[in-house]
Parts: structure tokens; C-alpha cells; sequence
């Protein structure tokens, strides 16, 4: 950390600076820079895997038009909310990121129980994401194999729930291994990761609709309105908002930039650059993507049936029928949908690493069962038990999908709507209660900040109740959407562990600078 070995060594960085002054010693190594930081939470969003995986959402409600519009729509909301958390992250860099925000914004009084409940959703959520991204990754390479191995209506291999589940496992078991090594090497994989992500949707917006011998009209992918659902929902808005779940659900996880600050240079300007810099370029380039692949949707009812080659997985039937029309074999398609395949790989890489920084602070503050074992940091500086711990649990919440796909999707709605609701509870704190006393870092909205805290807040409330709403209708056990009914219970436990006995000895962050 240098400072005391000759005069000739640099000063102490701006975010170690920060974070002594906030009461915490540096234990993990800071070796990010500003790229590498942009380059975790760019990974993450990945929009190559949240596009490719929901597009079908996106197809099924209201199609070429809610992908087209919506993805403006919830990329300006969203930056509202990156915005202000970027904001929040110039002033307190540490890598409990949301939940300490929490505490420092509420105040002595509410500090507890606000960075309490912050935290929890904060991991709760972040452990959901690991295990949809893992978990639609094992999808994507069984319909790979299924391709290669003829299609579904080839006679092609398709693997059962339980091969899909055991896929899941392998690569959570790979990302778990990867985390291991030292932050230099996840580094380098994660600036990798940046730019697989950026080549792969450059070269597929440009290849798959050039070589598509059907393409659609610019009318059609500007103007077309898909209500063809099959669901019993026919108005326009209602349509429209539910196939927003898609651009919503790709743009999330970007709080890695702030859980990552303790190991990044300069944290207080890179942190918030981090966070900032993830979602606009996310939003350019996930537009392209759209455009792209909208380009080749001409029959809507083909691509999302289950009698297609590709089962229903729309995107990898668009892949594959471009190149078989025109070449008469699917082999490109294929490829193009091992470029995606990396994309999610990496994107569930720097999801296990977010979430084993989460883990590790939020146990440094005594906040987890057992929290001694979680902050363990190894001597190469990785938080290693938090890492395989988040791992595990990931898997365990995938388990569910063998139950029913229902239990699954509540599952996924978690990971959007429960890290969003963290995402909500330091900007109302800092709009509220924090609205005078609020120290701005380097990164400053200035006298915008109150606006945009507003309209972040205002749309984390609205997406909240548009993804409880039931997808179709009639209303029936397995149509229910139980998204408001895995929230509320993720409350209704929080809180029930808070009274009954967090209470008494959580504290809210607690300095481990011993004076």
C-alpha cells in the first residue's frame, strides 16, 4: 500500500483515502482501473445475455415495437437510477456498495434497519441473477446440442430438466474455480469479457440480417405491434409495459461497479465513471442488437412455437434459419449462438464475483449466519468462502426450476425486482431523510440531484407493480405470476429476522480500524 517505505512512493489513493476515512482498512487488493471496473458491470448487464435469453418476452408481447421503443424507455429510467446511485457511490466507495449507503443516508436512528433490509434484497437479488444467468446459459447449450444434433424435428438430443440442471451445476462449479484466482486475473478475464461482448453484438447485428434471404421491412420492425399472444391480453399499454421485462431485466446488475470500488483505483471518480459508462454504452449497443436481429423476424408465430428446430428459442431459430436459407446448413447459426454462449459465461463470471464482494462485506458488518467465515479473505486477497457460498446457494435456487417453471420465473422476477428495490432504498433515503445533510463526492448531479433521485425512485415503484402483474389470463395456479408473492416473502422473512432478533445486536456497518 506503500506510503511508508521512502519518500519517493506515491501518495494514497483517492478511494483508500475515502474509504479510512469511512473506518474500513484496505484487505482486498486495489488493482482495477477505471476499465477494468466499467468492464465488470459492462459484463454483467451483457446485454448479448439478457437480449438473447428474454427476447422471446419481448416477441410474445407486442414484439418488434417493445423491443424497438422499450428499450429507450427503460434505458432513460434506468440511467436515472444510475445516475443517482453513481452519485451516492462518489461519496461513500466501500464494497457493501447499497447497504452501507443505506446506513449512512438514514441516519443513527434508521441505520440499522435500513442497511439491514437493503442488504438483504441486495444479496437476495444478486444471487437470483447468478442463478438465471447460469441457468439460461445451461438452456442456450442444450439448444445448441439440440441443434447439432439434428433440431427437434431431426431427432436431435434434447436433454431433460435434470441434464439441464446438471449443466447448471458444472458451469457455477467453473465460475466458482475462476473467482478463486486473484483479482488481476479476474481482471484481465473481465476486460476480455468487455470486449467479447462489444465484437460479439457488432458482429451479429451486422451478419445475421445480412444473411437472412427474408428480411423484414424497416415499416415492419418500427410499426408492427405483435397482440398475438395467446394470453387473453389485448390492450396495447398492458402488452407493451409486459414486454418491457425484457430491457428491464437486461439492464441490472451494474451495482458491481460499486461492490467492486475497494479494489479499483480512484474509486470515488472511477467507481460512479464505472456505473455510468456500463448502462449508456449497454443502451447503444443493446439497441443495436435489437435492431439487428429484428431485422430477420418476418413470421413472429414461427419462431416462438415448440414445434420449431429450435424448440421455441426464438433467437437461436432466427440464428439458425439465416444461415440454413442461405447456405442450406444451420452450422453458422450455430456458431453465432456460441458467441452469445461466451457472453453468458462471462456474464454469470462477473455476477459470482459481484456477489462474493457483497458477501464479504456484508458479513465484515456481522450481518450473515455465520459472518467469520464469509469475510475470510485468502492470501493471494480473495474473499474465497464467499465465493463458493454464493455459488451454492445460486444452485440450490435453480433447483426450483425442476419443481415447475413458475417457481423459477418468480425466481428471476426476484433477481430484477429485488435488486432494484435495493437499487431504490439509498436514493429515497438520500431524497428524504439525507436531502440536506448529503455530502457529494467528486461526482456530483448538483442541483439536479433531488430531480433525477425523484424519477429514479418514481420508476423502481413502477416497475415494481408492472412485473406483478399476471401475464395471462384467465388467472389460474400455474398462469399466476408470482413475482409479488417471492417478494413479499423475502420482506416477510427479512423483517421477521430483524424483530425477532437482528435488532438487538445489528448495528449497521461497523469499522474495522481498530484505534
Amino acid at each position: 500500500m506503500g506510503g511508508d517505505s521512502g519518500d519517493y512512493q506515491p501518495a494514497m489513493d483517492s478511494g483508500q483515502v475515502r474509504l479510512k476515512e469511512l473506518g474500513y482498512k484496505q484487505e482486498l487488493k486495489r488493482d482495477l482501473s477505471v476499465f477494468s471496473n466499467f468492464a465488470i458491470s459492462f459484463s454483467i448487464i451483457s446485454v448479448l445475455t439478457g437480449i438473447t435469453t428474454t427476447y422471446n418476452t419481448g416477441l410474445m408481447f407486442g414484439g418488434t415495437v417493445t423491443l424497438v421503443y422499450g428499450w429507450f424507455v427503460a434505458g432513460s429510467f434506468t440511467m436515472c437510477v444510475g445516475l443517482s446511485m453513481a452519485e451516492i457511490c462518489s461519496s461513500y466507495p466501500t464494497s457493501g456498495g447499497l447497504y452501507y449507503w443505506s446506513a449512512m443516508l438514514a441516519g443513527p436512528r434508521w441505520a440499522p434497519l435500513a442497511s439491514w433490509m437493503t442488504g438483504w434484497f441486495n444479496i437476495v437479488g444478486q444471487w437470483a441473477v447468478t442463478a438465471s444467468v447460469d441457468f439460461s446459459l445451461a438452456q442456450l447449450i442444450q439448444v445448441i446440442v439440440l441443434l447439432s444434433t439434428g433440431g427437434r424435428n431431426g431427432g436431435g438430443y434434447e436433454g431433460s430438466d435434470y441434464v439441464v440442471i446438471g449443466i447448471h451445476g458444472g458451469i457455477l462449479f467453473i465460475h466458482a474455480l475462476l473467482n478463486s484466482l486473484p483479482i488481476s486475473v479476474l481482471s484481465f478475464i473481465g476486460q476480455l469479457a468487455a470486449l467479447w461482448n462489444l465484437l460479439g453484438v457488432l458482429v451479429l447485428m451486422i451478419l445475421i440480417p445480412l444473411v437472412s434471404t427474408e428480411r423484414a421491412t424497416t415499416k415492419f420492425v418500427f410499426t408492427n405491434f405483435n397482440t398475438d399472444n395467446d394470453l387473453g391480453i389485448t390492450s396495447y399499454a398492458y402488452i407493451f409495459v409486459l414486454g418491457l421485462l425484457m430491457s428491464q431485466y437486461t439492464i441490472t446488475g451494474y451495482d458491481a461497479s460499486a461492490h467492486m470500488t475497494e479494489e479499483t483505483v480512484d474509486a470515488d471518480k472511477n467507481g460512479p465513471r464505472g456505473i455510468i459508462s456500463a448502462i449508456g454504452i449497454s443502451i447503444i449497443f443493446g439497441w443495436g442488437y435489437i435492431l439487428g436481429i429484428s431485422y430477420a423476424v418476418t413470421d413472429i408465430p414461427s419462431l416462438l412455437s415448440e414445434t420449431n428446430n429450435s424448440g421455441g428459442y426464438a433467437i437461436a431459430e432466427i440464428f439458425y434459419l439465416a444461415f440454413k436459407n442461405r447456405f442450406g446448413s444451420g452450422t453458422g447459426g450455430i456458431v453465432c449462438l456460441g458467441i452469445v454462449a461466451v457472453a453468458v459465461f462471462f456474464c454469470g463470471m462477473s455476477s459470482v464475483t459481484s456477489n462474493s464482494r457483497m458477501a464479504y462485506a456484508f458479513s465484515r458488518d456481522g450481518a450473515m449466519p455465520l459472518s467469520p467465515l464469509w469475510h475470510k479473505v485468502n492470501s493471494r486477497e480473495v474473499p474465497i468462502n464467499a465465493v463458493w457460498l454464493s455459488a451454492l446457494i445460486s444452485f440450490c435456487m435453480a433447483l426450483t426450476s425442476l419443481g415447475s417453471i413458475v417457481a423459477f420465473q418468480a425466481m428471476v422476477s426476484i433477481a430484477t425486482i429485488g435488486l432494484y428495490i435495493a437499487y431504490a432504498i439509498p436514493i429515497i433515503l438520500r431524497v428524504t431523510l439525507a436531502r440536506n445533510t448529503f455530502v457529494p463526492g467528486p461526482f456530483s448531479l448538483g442541483r439536479y440531484g433531488m430531480l433525477v433521485g425523484w424519477v429514479a425512485v418514481v420508476w423502481v415503484a413502477t416497475i415494481s407493480v408492472l412485473f406483478s402483474l399476471p401475464v395471462a389470463y384467465p388467472i389460474t395456479a400455474e398462469t399466476l405470476n408470482y413475482t409479488p408473492v417471492a417478494v413479499a416473502g423475502l420482506v416477510a422473512i427479512t423483517l421477521s429476522y430483524w424483530l425477532l432478533s437482528a435488532r438487538h445486536w445489528f448495528t449497521g456497518p461497523v469499522s474495522n480500524i481498530l484505534s
